[in-house]
């Protein structure tokens, strides 16, 4: 009876120990159109990591490298060995259709990946919108073009489906803005050589182009190639892709080869979900579309973080897979184990508990592995969600810093400005110019130290850039030392230059170079006793350019060496404290050169700085170089520490007025000061913002304007576009005065037709000298606008009413040049008056009447036209609205005493 009951005892345990049935194999053949492009290989990386989750599901891969008949060829294989599902990405639509379909026929589920067949016989589709993503495509490049340029589009495949879907929609994307035109379609066939050849061919249309247009991260690169090899280093390029890795789409954007790329996810793990669900007879709709978005400058960064750590994830699950396969490998053993040693009941019992044990140990394991996807989702939400906020953040950090520039260079300004003023006047006595010399000195270090900061937060923020050229360094250093040699001396220090090159190469941004050397400099003056010695020695040497500053001054302890390059720190030496940015700053400039910067000092035995640079310019990226060189000159605010301001007096002459000034300015004070500066020489009418200074140009039609950028209501640019778009107003001059220095700010308003561009604080004789050549270069120009009416008229005119009445009246002829119809009747109804009070007004303001003004008028334009215009004298009639080419020649010769085709001939 013992017996049974072991017996039924084993026979339980054994039923209980017996394997579960292993899950069915299935068979899945993909069918790839090729795998050269990184692409491709990611598409294939991600069905491989998705499989390691599904054990019971083999993959067969073939690929055709980019050939139809090969890829028709490799599926009948695959079907041949026996698939129980086919994975195709077709190489182009219509030749793969017919053998897709026979495998659909033969009731084998079909996924089709990325590129669609001609017919909708497949079971399930994956892929992005490929019509949206076009869409999307055009609708960025408008709003990076502002709604007009010229785009070049690289298509892919003409035959495959993305292609075409990608054209059709970047074409919609577009069609809202009339002022973006796509200037040349190429093919490049989702290559790089061939996009890269397909653009030579079209190489003079390359600088016409404001952006270029790749359907993938691949062509886009070639596009680059492309305009590089044209000299055109400037055309924004936007890709399709955005992968991750070495060589993806995110490390060019990142890397500033492409302005952006749309993520154009690979599809492989949804392809293996997917077969999954297929083959165990789960429902799931016709088409899977995969999502997408634009990758640039300011995601960039947050999309690659999160894809490395999505990847880092992986590999954590994958070590964990390993681990569970070793426990199943235990598990094996000791059911193999049990089986031999289940004859006696205590090696089932023991077999039972490890059983027992891994049981339980592999439940662990899984749920340690869900809790650990769960982790993964969570954080790369968080991830999305830190990116949004940390692009927010930057941009507010940008607008702050921006900001409190204008606010410190403001006051700037208005300390500077009345100060040269004063130390200019004969006058002052020698004690008061002393101690003015020592405010404005100490001004300009003020100024100096705004520089710096906001040169850091440049650094910071990555708006720095490098624009490297290639310099003599001999004659540059020679340049900036002979600048300190008064200061020399006047102290007695042996300041000097010494080198055995005639001549040394480098390849530097001398506008960063210029501080690097000038701090130095500075510092070795500070800290050299007189009659000492500063040395600057240029050599070359193992591929580098070094340039050493050797002074005999105080020198550093260790501990102050350990921290010379460190923000804001500052030495042991009470009387010769600074800012602790100069070295700091130095160090970032020569990093931004791929060069160093070294330190070597002993106490009260001097210091020597050593600056490395690399010769070439391999070491720098395309968009570090730059086709001519541009100098900062900021020698004024490095020489303020070192001697004192030179009394330049100057004799202020009063003149008669010249004319009307506009000055529009939201600080009363500098609106003030600016105003009794040129008070003697002009009438100044004041505005305090953009809309009360449009209203009063409209008003008095002034002579010139002087504009704050930076206002309320309307600011500097806004009011800059409204004057050079209204006929009344596009011939006065406008000067932007503004604390906004950065190259990108002042193109903006040259853009906007400024006349000229003046950043704060200024030297007032640079803006009088301005003021004064713009008012006579565009005397010519207010000619054309007031045409017959005789100069001295024009100066008795009344600022308020007849010169705004002669200005509509002479604006309404303009417009109306070419209209033959154009009579009296036509100007009166316009300007809402009397046809009598038209008569007399014009007659005693002008001293015409009106038909011989619009007839002189005409007659001035066909001069102009006969001069500048190549065309016909008929044409020249007709434009100026004469009814027949023979009464314009007769009214031409009786007016100016010859034909208008002799006229014509003498230009």
């Amino acid at each position: 009876m013992r017996t049974l009951v072991i017996l039924t005892f084993l026979a339980g345990i054994f039923a209980g120990c017996r394997p579960t049935p292993a899950p069915r194999h299935f068979r899945i053949g993909f069918s790839q159109c090729g795998d050269a492009d990184h692409w491709r290989k990611s598409m294939l990386a991600e069905m491989q990591r998705e499989l390691s989750f599904h054990p019971g599901m083999e993959l067969i891969y073939k690929q055709a490298d980019d050939n139809s008949d090969v890829q028709v060829k490799q599926v009948k294989e695959l079907l041949a060995e026996g698939i129980d599902l086919l994975i195709i990405s077709p190489n182009e639509a219509s030749p793969l259709t017919p053998v897709v379909e026979e495998v659909y026929n033969k009731g084998i589920p079909v996924i089709v990946v990325d590129r669609k067949i001609a017919s909708t016989k497949y079971t399930n589709y994956i892929g992005a919108d490929n019509y949206e993503i076009g869409k999307i495509a055009g609708e960025y490049v408008a709003g990076l073009l502002k709604g007009k340029g010229n785009v070049i589009e690289v298509v892919g495949l003409p035959a495959s489906s993305p292609a075409i879907e990608r054209r059709r929609g970047f074409q919609d994307g577009l069609s809202r803005y009339p002022g973006v035109q796509i200037l040349a379609q190429v093919h490049g066939d989702w290559v790089k050589q061939k996009s890269e050849a397909a653009l030579n061919k079209i190489s003079a249309s390359l600088p016409l182009a404001d952006l270029i247009f790749a359907h993938n991260d691949v062509m886009a690169l070639g596009a680059r190639e492309a305009c590089l090899k044209a000299g055109v280093q400037h055309t924004r390029i936007i890709g399709v892709d955005a992968l991750s890795g070495k060589g993806g789409g995110l490390e060019m954007v990142s890397g500033g080869l492409l302005t952006a790329s749309l993520l154009y996810p690979t599809g492989g793990t949804e392809a293996i979900r997917n077969a999954l669900h297929i083959l165990q007879h789960q429902s799931l709709p016709k088409e899977t579309f995969l999502q997408t978005l634009v990758v640039d400058s300011t995601n960039v960064r947050m999309m690659a973080l999160q894809s490395d750590k999505i990847l880092n994830q992986q590999k954590d699950i994958e070590l964990q897979q390993q681990m569970l396969a070793e426990q199943k490998r235990v598990y094996n053993s000791q059911r193999t184990m049990l089986y031999i040693l289940g004859i006696t009941l205590a090696a089932a019992l023991i077999f039972a508990s490890l059983l027992w044990y891994s049981r339980n140990l592999n439940q662990k394991i899984n749920k340690k592995l869900a809790l650990q996807n769960d982790e993964i989702s969570r954080q790369s939400k968080q991830l999305m969600e830190m990116s949004a906020e940390a692009a927010k953040a930057n941009e507010a950090r940008i607008d702050f810093f921006t900001n409190i520039s204008h606010e410190i260079r403001t006051p700037l300004t208005l300390i500077i400005g009345p100060l040269d003023e004063m130390l200019q006047h004969s006058k002052l006595q020698g004690a008061d110019r002393q101690q003015l010399s020592l405010v404005r000195r100490n001004a300009n270090r003020l100024l100096h130290l705004v520089n710096q900061l906001i040169d850091f937060r440049k650094l910071e923020f990555s708006k720095m850039q490098v624009k490297a050229s290639e310099n003599d360094l001999v004659q540059f250093s020679n340049e900036i030392i002979e600048i300190f040699q008064q200061i020399a001396r006047k102290r007695r220090i042996d300041c000097r230059l010494v080198t055995s090159e005639r001549r040394l190469p480098v390849w530097m941004d001398t506008g960063m170079m210029d501080k690097v050397l000038f701090n130095l400099l500075s510092n070795a003056f500070k800290f050299t006793m007189d009659n000492g010695s500063i040395t600057v020695i240029l050599e070359k040497k193992d591929g580098q350019a070094l340039i050493r500053v050797q002074d005999t001054g105080i020198g550093m302890s260790p501990e102050v060496m350990q921290h010379a390059f460190d923000i804001f720190y500052q030495g042991d030496v009470d009387n010769h404290k600074g800012s602790g940015l100069g070295l700091a700053l130095c160090k970032e400039l020569v990093q931004l050169h791929h060069g160093t910067i070294t330190a070597s000092s002993e106490k009260h035995k001097g210091t020597v700085f050593t600056v490395a640079l690399p010769l070439g310019k391999e070491h720098f990226r395309l968009e570090e170089l730059a086709i001519t060189a541009s100098k900062e000159e900021e020698q004024e605010f490095y020489m303020a520490d070192l001697m004192p301001v030179t009394d330049l007096p100057e004799e202020q002459e009063v003149q008669e007025k010249k004319g009307v000034l506009l000055l529009v300015e939201d600080n009363p004070e500098m609106r003030s000061f600016i105003k009794y500066r040129l008070s003697n020489e002009y009438e100044v009418l004041e505005a305090e913002n953009g809309q009360q200074g449009l209203q009063l140009a409209f008003e008095y039609l002034p002579d010139g304007i002087i504009c704050d950028v930076m206002m309320p209501v309307k600011d500097g640019h806004a009011l800059l576009k409204e004057i050079k778009t209204d006929v009344r107003t596009a011939h006065i001059p406008v000067i932007l005065l503004t604390a906004l220095t950065s190259a990108e700010q002042q193109v903006e308003g040259l853009q906007n037709k400024a006349d000229a561009y003046i950043t704060k604080p200024f030297d007032f004789k640079i803006l009088r000298h301005t003021l004064n050549s713009l008012l006579v270069n565009r005397n010519q120009l207010k000619e054309h606008f007031t045409a017959d009416i005789p100069a001295g008229l024009r100066g008795t005119l009344s600022r308020k009413s007849d010169l705004r009445f002669v200005s509509e009246f002479t604006s309404i002829v303009e417009s109306n040049i070419g209209n033959e119809e154009f009579s009296i009747e036509n100007i009166y109804k316009q300007m809402n008056i009397s046809k009598v009070q038209l008569y007399r007004k014009v007659k005693a303001l002008i001293g015409t009447n009106i038909n011989e003004y619009i007839l002189n008028t005409r007659l001035q334009k066909a001069r102009y036209f006969l001069q500048h215009e190549d065309i016909s004298v008929a044409e020249v009639a007709y434009r100026t609205g004469f009814s027949s080419p023979a009464y314009f020649s007769t009214v031409f010769k009786y007016k100016l005493g010859v034909s208008p085709t002799a006229f014509k001939g003498k230009r």
